[in-house]
């Protein structure tokens, strides 16, 4: 049997390459759900570590693409207007980080799931709640430490962002921008742990950079359908993929 990149036969080699191209898709389209989808689709024929490792550096590439998708100006307006959001975030991961190992993720996959889950339903239903804007400096303070806090234990920081962002009723195109900035932090701090911890290795680090071909293919099919979505048919796909990741998350509280 072909044995290629990551030490994966052929089949598992272009069947990683087919799952990476969806993922890259949906990423395009609603501008999320990437990594959840690869690690959700990889378990079951790859080691965690291997799993880990080859979706890497499509999240980083495809989430540095997202954010300068319309060039330096839109994407630094975008970061200093939320910065709140992104800072909160970012300190929430490095505080919260080393707890890994004390604090059971199961339940915290429970607590981060039920709520988002109950969001996304409701403005499904038709009930929009918002945030006024005399408030949202709270709100992304509060969001964005839980976002983080969250991050740094379950490597999740994305829902609580992207509820902020749809309750706010951020534009399209400025959505999509935010949630590139804070997901492309999160994937440099995942790359350097993982140059550092061994799982990018020699073995593992060519299927890494090879899922980056399908995942460019997937995301600029996907950038294709978001341009084409007005922006009640975009918040209403971006609630349904955002109920598609609670359930994932719930699932794992409940089988681990």
């Amino acid at each position: 049997m072909d044995v290629l990149f990551g030490g994966l036969p052929a089949w598992g080699f272009w069947l990683a390459c087919a799952i990476t191209l969806f993922a890259g898709f949906v990423k395009g389209a609603v501008g999320f759900a990437m990594p959840l989808i690869m690690i959700a689709f990889f378990s079951s024929f790859m080691t965690p570590d291997v799993a880990l490792a080859a979706l890497i550096l499509s999240v980083l590439t495809t989430n540095l693409h997202q954010s300068l998708r319309f060039g330096w100006g839109p994407a630094w307006a975008s970061a200093r207007r939320y910065w709140r959001l992104i800072a909160m975030t970012c300190a929430g991961i490095v505080i919260s980080a080393p707890f890994v190992v004390i604090l059971p993720q199961q339940l915290l996959f429970a607590l981060l799931g039920v709520p988002v889950m109950l969001f996304a339903l409701i403005q499904l239903t038709g009930w929009a709640p918002t945030i006024p804007p005399r408030h949202r400096n709270g709100w992304e303070y509060g969001l964005g430490s839980v976002a983080g806090l969250y991050g740094g234990i379950s490597g999740i920081w994305g829902p609580p962002a992207i509820v902020y962002l749809l309750a706010v009723g951020a534009q399209k195109a400025e959505m999509v921008r935010v949630l590139g900035v804070i997901f492309l932090i999160g994937a440099v701090v995942l790359l350097g742990a993982h140059l550092a911890s061994g799982v990018l290795n020699s073995v593992t680090l060519p299927l890494s950079a090879a899922l980056v071909v399908p995942a460019a293919a997937g995301m600029w099919l996907g950038f294709r359908l978001q341009d084409r979505l007005d922006p009640v048919r975009f918040r209403r796909w971006t609630l349904i993929v955002l109920m598609v990741v609670a359930l994932n998350l719930l699932r794992r509280a409940v089988f681990g």
